[in-house]
């Protein structure tokens, strides 16, 4: 620790009085204590900041409440005399994908972005199972440099598609952090999820690493078919280099967003890809993904534009929360939503439903922006309910599964109802397909008589 109390308290009231009004009211500051040696380094992520001489640091961040990359500062005061000798700008923090040392602590904090709301969780309404009706199903679930929120968002993204939609769980690829359900930063030690204070789900397949990210996509290579989806999440953080956005890692080289089209590239192709990206300057990821994709409808749903950063929370990123919400039915507490996103009343929540819900609530710090191939690729979604006689036979199906949607785990319902339940009701399904289909064809005739009748040929 630095030895002298009546420097450090030099330095703080230094930078502090040299605040402007608004400064002072959205800049939060940090010390390391630890006298930092001549020709030692401190990282912001990738850029290397080397102390000239002996030196204690203070951190500014000028814009807390977004996540990286957003500007904020190193300023370097000479250990001895506590004198200011440089100010260097950056756009990430130290200790990013690291643990904080003891010695790096907040002093002036004005904004607040650790204190987590608090939301009694409740059993969401019962939905019928929702099913696709052709080919495969993938999801890559991404978080490089994680913090808590990030691994909530990955969370809950990944128990809408195995409860609510049924996603194979091997049809699921998570990346996340060193590999596990780790993530930089409190609450420690990891405990639970905050939606339901249940125990984390989500087995992780690998690190949030380029390395890891490519490995994935190799691996689908090999799997996807011409009728198959393609759900594409990325979280943490984001950076721009003055030409193009890119993905921030956990470690090793970060993903450019030209890389990133290149390499969806080289994929087979396939019916539909739905991107959903809620790091900083994800919105330049739009045009790259949409030229390069090989699926035959891509949309792309960013929580902000090119040039922007993306808000954070204390629990979940606000737009990545409000769009899975949309898919899932209710939020991560279990709760109602603001509205409707189903607002074409087609019984299913498409990729563009789900980003105009998610634009409806959007934090007013975001700006999310959407993108797609053609308007048919907005019309993508995850799942399929049935039409005509379905809305009865989900009416009654919902009806009879409530009972054990009561009174069993949540996991092991839904593992039963998607693995064991509905191969048995597919002849079930298949006789009221049919059945539609004749109703359909009667219906069309009954209606072209009254219509002839009425207005004639």
């Amino acid at each position: 620790m630095a030895r002298d109390s009546a420097l450090i308290s030099k330095i703080k009231s230094g930078i502090v009085s040299n605040l402007s009004w608004r400064a002072a009211r959205n800049t939060n500051l940090h010390i390391e204590n630890q006298v930092l040696k001549k020709g030692e380094a401190v990282l912001a992520y990738k850029q290397r900041i080397v102390m000239e001489r002996n030196s204690i640091m203070v951190f500014a961040d000028d814009a807390p409440q977004y996540n990286w990359s957003h500007p904020c500062r190193y300023l370097l005061h000479d250990a001895e005399t506590g004198d200011l000798y440089n100010e260097v700008s950056a756009q990430f923090p130290p200790y990013m994908t690291a643990d904080v040392p003891n010695t790096f602590q907040a002093f002036h904090t004005p904004i607040k972005i650790a204190e987590p709301e608090i939301y009694y969780p409740v059993l969401p309404w019962l939905r019928c199972p929702i099913r696709w009706t052709k080919g495969q199903r993938y999801a890559v679930l991404f978080s490089g440099a994680s913090n808590n929120r990030h691994t909530n968002d990955l969370e809950f993204l990944y128990r809408t598609l195995r409860d609510i939609y049924g996603f194979p769980a091997a049809n699921i690829f998570v990346l996340n952090y060193d590999g596990t359900i780790n993530y930089s930063g409190n609450p420690h030690p990891v405990v639970s999820w905050p939606g339901d204070s249940s125990a984390y789900r989500m087995p992780v397949n690998g690190k949030g690493t380029k390395v890891d990210l490519d490995t994935v996509f190799n691996t689908l290579k090999a799997k996807l078919k011409p009728d198959d989806l393609l759900l594409i999440h990325t979280n943490n953080h984001g950076g721009h280099n003055g030409s193009q956005s890119y993905l921030c890692t956990y470690s090793g080289a970060d993903y450019l967003a030209s890389d990133f089209a290149d390499t969806l590239a080289t994929l087979p192709k396939h019916y539909c890809m739905m991107v959903m990206m809620e790091q900083c300057h994800a919105g330049g990821f739009n045009a790259p993904i949409l030229a390069k994709s090989t699926a035959a409808y891509t949309s792309v749903s960013s929580a902000c534009l090119e040039a922007n950063n993306s808000i954070g929370g204390a629990q979940f990123d606000p737009f990545a929360r409000d769009w899975i919400a949309a898919m899932a039915g209710h939020t991560p507490y279990g709760g109602a939503l603001a509205s409707n996103p189903d607002t074409d009343g087609s019984g299913k929540v498409s990729a563009r439903e789900a980003h105009d819900y998610a634009d409806s609530v959007h934090d007013p710090y975001d700006t999310p922006v959407f993108s797609r191939s053609s308007v048919a690729a907005g019309n993508c979604f995850l799942g399929q309910r049935y039409w005509h006689v379905w809305p009865i036979y989900c009416r009654l199906l919902v009806e009879v599964l409530q009972p054990y949607y009561l009174r069993k785990p949540i996991p092991e319902f839904y593992d039963m109802v998607h693995a064991k339940l509905v191969p048995q009701l597919r002849e079930i399904e298949s006789k009221l397909e049919n059945a539609s289909a004749a109703q359909e064809k009667e219906l069309r005739a009954t209606l072209g008589d009254v219509v002839k009748k009425t207005l004639g040929r």
